[in-house]
């Protein structure tokens, strides 16, 4: 399947979560760069249309797109940095190499975006997920930050927070799906002296923690 199989919508329908179900799974399989890119740049102008008319969904969807759809790239274009490069299937096993910079060049892409396509590519899947899929969702340019030095190890504060990010979806999705009252009157003896012995820890430090980012991003 390549992702042309699968065209992004029209602006009306957009908002789908299937859309984005659909994108995911067409940018996952995708073989050709050019390609790629245009899911890239296609969701990259619907997401700046959509924070001109206020539509936070539509704007998270179609940022996730752009995201996906640059890694894509960058993982393919990967392929091609071993030495000497490797043949394009056009070639049909004709001798020659193909340069990873040939290759983006050929997809239409300029140097800038070649290496902001390898840098996202180089965030390690995990992360990468745990940041696309959050609730705000972080800019191509942010992703590619993360990626700037390939292989190297992740620092311990990052994977921390990757990981709250992560719980405290997890906990706003329960928190929006289960009524407090109803699921502590489930809760046997036992298990509350746990549930309590967890608040104690997890209240002062969650206050501690919004403090900080109070600081660090003020309203």
């Amino acid at each position: 399947m390549t992702a042309n199989a699968l065209a992004l919508p029209d602006i009306a329908t957009a908002t789908l979560p299937a859309t984005y179900e659909r994108a995911k799974e067409a940018l996952a399989t995708c073989e050709r760069i050019d390609e790629c890119k245009d899911w890239a740049d296609r969701a990259a102008a619907l997401a700046s249309y959509a924070k001109q008319a206020d539509d936070d969904t539509l704007h998270r969807l179609a940022t996730r797109i752009s995201s996906r759809a640059i890694r894509r790239a960058g993982e393919l274009l990967k392929t091609f940095q071993s030495a000497g490069g490797r043949p394009p299937k056009t070639t049909n096993g004709a001798d020659g190499s193909y340069s990873q910079r040939k290759a983006a060049d050929d997809a239409g892409m300029s140097e800038r975006q070649e290496l902001t396509a390898v840098r996202v590519a180089n965030v390690p899947a995990d992360e990468f997920e745990a940041l696309v899929e959050s609730d705000n969702p972080p800019t191509v340019t942010a992703l590619a930050e993360r990626g700037k030095t390939p292989g190297a190890a992740v620092p311990e504060k990052f994977k921390a927070a990757t990981h709250l990010l992560g719980i405290c979806r997890e906990l706003k999705l329960f928190a929006g799906e289960h009524d407090a009252a109803l699921v502590a009157d489930a809760i046997c003896d036992h298990e509350a002296v746990s549930i309590r012995e967890a608040v104690a820890v997890a209240g002062p430090w969650l206050e501690h923690l919004l403090v900080r980012l109070q600081e660090k991003y003020p309203c």
